[in-house]
């Protein structure tokens, strides 16, 4: 079976990986054959993909990853697949045209939402460099200098929080006590828990301290910055990809959101939303339980597909596996094979102006979805 990932952020958004080379390096050596770019907001990377699948022959998917808001549902309070925020709803766009080109509105609404985001990380930014200056730390972080050279223009809390330990590190001389000591006053008493030698840990408990709700340098988004989940479906069908929504499914307790709770209700629901492809992080997920619900939205027409992420400072394997480093099941990878199958299959025909497995308006005929599979199983394997 040919080894995929379907769902992996680069440096254009945030990601574990130093820069679009690096993550092609690892797929080669784990041979992973197939690899799918899913940033947040951004397609800036996909020529940087494109060209770097083409050296190393690997097959290259363009994807994009949205956060909508649903406003029914947050009336309703029904947490949908943000476990933390009712009624937000993360949406990705499998297989979208390359070259990419978006035409108005469309533009200008995706645009809009990533001045609104960076201009909240700049307003946190704002309130980091007081908290610096109330515990007279002695430095502050510039923006500009944040923007410039740790991000290639979408700007992420999490990137703030990579440039707070950047600074605090070199200020303290990367002495772990005065590290420490300086961390123990920005988080208002609470001491590091992480070894300052872990810098993922080190950079979630900053976020978890300081840029959450209830930190101090926390900023709530501005609305605007969540466009209806329609809207991001329609960006995305514009953009040439398939609407796919991201199931968080069960947590380490076996726990699931409101949404996601009743496999056959949600099955039903995302088909009455629109939806006709579904992705999972399976990293996030017990083999027994992920193998249950991707089987089941398998056998309801669903294209399913997994990724790893990679949007967090934790580098991880690229290869896929599920929850504890277990090995997917065959049945996993074929699932998982068939749906890139049909991303890749469609990708390949929107990309010449003819229409994939969604319509204009995000329709898709689900009896079709094996034509799809033997056609993209063509273009991967030749």
């Amino acid at each position: 079976m040919i080894k995929v990932n379907a769902h992996l952020h680069t440096p254009y958004s945030f990601s574990a990986f130093k820069n679009v080379d690096e993550a092609l390096d690892m797929a080669v050596a784990e041979n992973v054959k197939v690899v799918g770019i899913n940033d947040f907001y951004s397609t800036a990377g996909y020529p940087a993909w494109a060209e770097g699948c083409k050296t190393r022959g690997l097959y290259p998917l363009f994807n994009i990853e949205l956060i909508s808001l649903n406003e029914e549902d947050q009336k309703a309070g029904l947490k949908v697949n943000d476990p933390g925020n009712p009624g937000r709803t993360y949406i990705s766009g499998k297989g979208l045209s390359y070259p990419f080109k978006l035409e108005e509105p469309f533009a200008s609404q995706l645009a809009g939402v990533i001045v609104e985001s960076n201009a909240q990380v700049e307003a946190m930014c704002g309130k980091v460099n007081e908290m610096l200056t109330a515990n007279k730390a002695g430095f502050t972080v510039d923006f500009e200098w944040l923007k410039n050279d740790l991000t290639n223009g979408m700007i992420r809390e999490r990137h703030l929080a990579k440039a707070l330990r950047l600074k605090v590190y070199e200020a303290c001389g990367n002495d772990e006590a005065k590290i420490k000591k300086l961390f123990d006053k920005l988080f208002g008493g609470k001491e590091l828990k992480s070894s300052t030698s872990d810098i993922a840990g080190v950079e979630n408990e900053i976020r978890g301290n300081m840029l959450k709700a209830g930190g101090g340098a926390f900023v709530p988004e501005d609305p605007k910055a969540f466009l209806p989940m329609q809207t991001v479906c329609d960006i995305i069908v514009a953009g040439g990809g398939i609407p796919t929504y991201p199931f968080l499914a069960d947590d380490a307790k076996g726990g699931y959101t409101d949404f996601e709770g009743d496999l056959e209700r949600v099955a039903k629901q995302l088909t009455e939303r629109g939806f006709h492809s579904v992705e999972f992080i399976t990293t996030r997920n017990g083999v027994e339980l992920l193998e249950k619900y991707a089987s089941y939205l398998h056998d309801q027409g669903f294209v399913v597909t997994f990724g790893s992420e990679h949007n967090t400072p934790a580098m991880e394997p690229i290869e896929l596996f599920a929850r504890n480093s277990t090995p997917l099941t065959d049945k996993l990878m074929q699932i998982n094979y068939d749906g890139v199958c049909v991303v890749a299959a469609h990708q390949h025909l929107v990309s010449q102006g003819i229409r994939g497995y969604v319509d204009a308006n995000g329709q898709a005929d689900r009896s079709k979805r094996e034509e799809f599979v033997k056609l993209g199983k063509e273009l991967i394997e030749n």
